[in-house]
């Protein structure tokens, strides 16, 4: 992959040591909406957590991919495998430069290393994929959030972004 080819990478089903990574559908709402509920994931980044209709219709937003040809919008819902919950998701959107990366997971299921299991799956399959780069953005007091972003092989720049520090991959 290279910045003159397009880039078009579909979410595929990808598996950690304990979570299925499976590609968001529209009948995810309903239990993402639960997972998701606690406003305290909202302290880093704002907002408040949206409510079963709004999830569905910005999963529909998502699921109708980018407006842009060279960009994919490539979601995952991060299922536990022993008892099949919903416990969060992970995302990236991809270009020609690399992809941005995300993650959230409930609070319920944090503290057990679920977010650094998806986010370097995501990475591992985003590499494999050829994607050139990779880039997340996490407050610099979201000390659990830059423990993920190293694991996934990433590394902080000085570069401050809506006050969200800059992690990449190449270094």
């Amino acid at each position: 992959m290279n910045a003159t080819e397009p880039t078009r990478l579909a979410a595929a089903p990808l598996r950690g040591a304990r979570l299925d990574l499976e590609p968001l559908r529209p009948g995810h709402a309903a239990e993402l909406a639960d997972a998701l509920a606690d406003p305290a994931l909202h302290a880093f980044v704002g907002g408040a957590p949206l409510t079963e209709p709004e999830l569905r219709a910005r999963h529909a937003r998502m699921l109708a991919g980018s407006p842009d040809p060279a960009v994919s919008w490539c979601n995952w819902v991060l299922r536990l495998r022993g008892s099949g919950e919903a416990v969060g998701t992970v995302q990236a959107t991809v270009g020609p430069e690399g992809a941005e990366i995300a993650w959230v997971v409930g609070t319920p299921w944090q503290g057990r290393g679920l977010a650094r299991e998806a986010a370097v799956a995501l990475a591992d399959w985003l590499r494999s994929r050829g994607v050139p780069a990779l880039v997340a953005h996490v407050h610099p007091d979201h000390h659990a959030s830059a423990a993920v972003a190293a694991a996934a092989g990433l590394a902080p720049t000085e570069v401050l972004q809506d006050g969200e520090r800059r992690w990449q991959w190449p270094r």
